[in-house]
């Protein structure tokens, strides 16, 4: 039994280990691939050369250039290019990794 639990609870913790998902908050409306997303807490999953933003049924896939910097990230910050009056997502900086996620417009 207790040998059945140490298996099940390594297992839980390499697959969290391996997760690449972060969490960011948009403040403002916001667009990727042309669809809008309301503000608000979003779960980002990080798929090879894809991101997938998820909030409740509310979630879209674009493709990313992940890109390393030397040093971390203090926080996740979220760069947009503004045109049209609309606030296009750019870039975004995981916070508390070197990673940068760019999004082709």
């Amino acid at each position: 039994m207790i040998q059945k639990l140490i298996t099940l609870f390594t297992c839980f913790a390499l697959a969290i280990a391996f997760a690449d998902t972060h969490r960011i908050t948009l403040f403002q409306t916001s667009e990727i691939n042309g669809k809008q997303l309301s503000p608000g807490e979003y779960k980002l999953e990080l798929k090879d050369s894809k991101v997938i933003l998820s909030k409740g049924k509310e979630s879209v896939e674009a493709d990313v250039k992940v890109e390393t910097s030397d040093q971390k990230f203090s926080a996740t910050s979220v760069r947009y290019s503004n045109g049209d009056g609309k606030y296009k997502i750019q870039e975004i900086r995981l916070g508390g990794t070197k990673t940068k996620l760019v999004f082709a417009n």
